[in-house]
């Protein structure tokens, strides 16, 4: 399924009103070398083999000064971390300490249309290949130029105590830059690898979200709407896990959204 993201293999949703019974309002905007970031640290550990990462994503970045351009990790430095990114290829990665390491063929390569993006990972699977599942707009990705499967009960950075979780860049590597693009509907499940029908959607032919409010989100899970402004890492999953803001401002929330359009 390899291709450029946004070809006609793909279906996005563009915006618009009534279409949608759930609405996404907002977005927010992570800029290149600005070392922005929207983080929280757990102070309780929670599931750290078996998660769920989803996220809309528009990028406004193709070319970039970094290595990679992080979209969200737990970082303990180089021997503990875990992270999602797009690399120098324009390919989506998910890599961790303990061997991780997948790199995913269709080029990210779209600023104009927004997708959906999930990591389903469930490590005490005893197959390889169940253990990390890569979904775009709710179809799994499995061709892979790269991929190590993470040993069985490896326990991750995610969801540890004392170990910060962050959106827009990773703290320990050198190599990689900030993210830059929109991010809207960040959502982190602990204990959860779900299916991509419990977030989202195929509604005449196009990928929309579903309303996650009744889903169980566990001790470390967030639900990261950025509808407020002066506070955008407000938790909205019920367990006021917030995350703290760093280097940015009111005007880093925006009303463009996969539901809502510029």
């Amino acid at each position: 399924m390899a291709g450029p993201i946004g070809s006609s293999q793909w279906s996005y949703s563009s915006g618009g009103g009534a279409f949608y019974e759930y609405q996404i309002g907002q977005s927010v905007r992570f800029e290149e070398d600005a070392s922005d970031k929207i983080s929280r640290t757990p102070s309780t550990s929670g599931n750290r083999r078996t998660f769920t990462v989803s996220f809309w994503l528009k990028r406004t970045v193709i070319t970039h000064s970094g290595n990679h351009m992080i979209i969200f990790g737990a970082d303990a430095g180089s021997s503990n971390y875990w992270q999602t990114r797009i690399n120098n290829s324009d390919e989506f990665q998910v890599a961790g300490a303990g061997g991780i390491e997948y790199i995913y063929d269709p080029k990210l390569r779209d600023t104009t249309s927004w997708g959906h993006y999930m990591v389903a990972y469930d490590n005490t699977q005893g197959t390889a290949g169940n253990r990390v599942k890569f979904y775009i707009n709710g179809t799994q990705i499995t061709d892979t130029s790269y991929a190590t499967a993470p040993s069985q009960n490896y326990d991750t950075a995610v969801n540890q105590s004392g170990v910060e979780h962050e959106l827009g860049i990773l703290g320990y590597a050198s190599n990689t830059s900030d993210f830059a693009g929109y991010v809207a509907e960040f959502i982190l499940i602990d204990g959860v690898a779900h299916a991509p029908t419990d977030l989202g959607e195929l509604k005449q032919g196009v990928w929309i979200p579903k309303d996650p409010s009744g889903l169980t989100f566990g001790t470390n899970g967030v639900h990261l709407k950025f509808q407020n402004a002066s506070a955008l890492g407000d938790d909205s999953s019920g367990n006021n896990n917030d995350y703290a803001v760093a280097n940015m401002g009111t005007d880093r929330q925006v009303l463009d959204s996969p539901t809502f359009g510029e």
